[in-house]
């Protein structure tokens, strides 16, 4: 039986509005950044669901019993407040489980949990994403800041491989394409840096009571991911061996 993974995330909406002279319009658009993480994700051989933002709200599990169900959980661009303020509270005041503090649980009891980075993880543009302010940070590898953390390099910076020898970088070779952007963050002395990004943790691990934990400091699409690293030829193997090695 394949093994689960639970990927939420990776979406917005937009509104642009167009003037033309005297005249006015409002038009709206919904994407998604899928194309690449999934494709990847389900290549390996994992069974995966998807929850956009919008839904995630709404649907994300409630119950420990219900993040169980999945071997690896995925946040990627994804505030905590979408968990932390789910329609019924919002709407109705209505008290709920606190899903940051599920998940806290989910990894020590022997879950997988796996940050990739963006506007809305870590700490994110304005310190949004808020992480860093729940129980999701103390089953993190690194220590998150409590304001903006966003390093955007619009000249292209790459990783630079610590660990070699580490099962997740098996079968990567060469220098590694470069990204134009990332959240910084410090690694926590219990962690281990596979890869770094000037200077900063880009890809790195920790054990947490029964499970583990990772994060990738930069986007898995675009913008922060250009064409060059989407499209390498190790992205695919990259994200299997991170799977394998969270999930083993």
């Amino acid at each position: 039986m394949a093994k689960k993974v639970l990927l939420a995330g990776e979406s917005w909406s937009a509104t642009m509005m167009e003037v033309k002279g005297f005249n006015s319009f409002f038009s709206s658009k919904y994407e998604t950044g899928l194309g690449w993480i999934d494709r990847a994700i389900e290549k390996a051989g994992y069974e995966l669901t998807y929850l956009p933002n919008h839904e995630a709200a709404e649907k994300f599990p409630f119950t420990l019993e219900e993040l169980q169900e999945y071997d690896c959980i995925i946040l990627s661009d994804i505030g905590a407040d979408t968990l932390l303020i789910p329609p019924q509270t919002f709407v109705a005041s209505k008290k709920m489980p606190n899903r940051c503090n599920l998940l806290k649980e989910y990894v020590l009891q022997g879950g997988a949990l796996f940050m990739v980075g963006g506007y809305m993880t870590f700490s994110g543009i304005g310190g949004q994403g808020k992480w860093c302010h729940c129980a999701v940070q103390d089953v993190l590898p690194v220590q998150l800041f409590p304001y903006d953390d966003r390093m955007e390099h619009c000249e292209g910076v790459t990783p630079e491989v610590k660990c070699p020898s580490h099962p997740v970088l098996e079968g990567i070779q060469g220098e590694w394409p470069a990204v134009l952007g990332y959240n910084k963050s410090v690694l926590k002395p219990e962690a281990e840096c596979v890869v770094e990004i000037c200077q900063d943790p880009f890809i790195a691990f920790a054990e947490y009571g029964k499970g583990k934990s990772g994060i990738l400091s930069t986007d898995c699409a675009p913008h922060w991911a250009p064409p060059e690293f989407c499209n390498w030829d190790c992205y695919d193997v990259l994200f299997k061996n991170i799977l394998d090695y969270l999930t083993k």
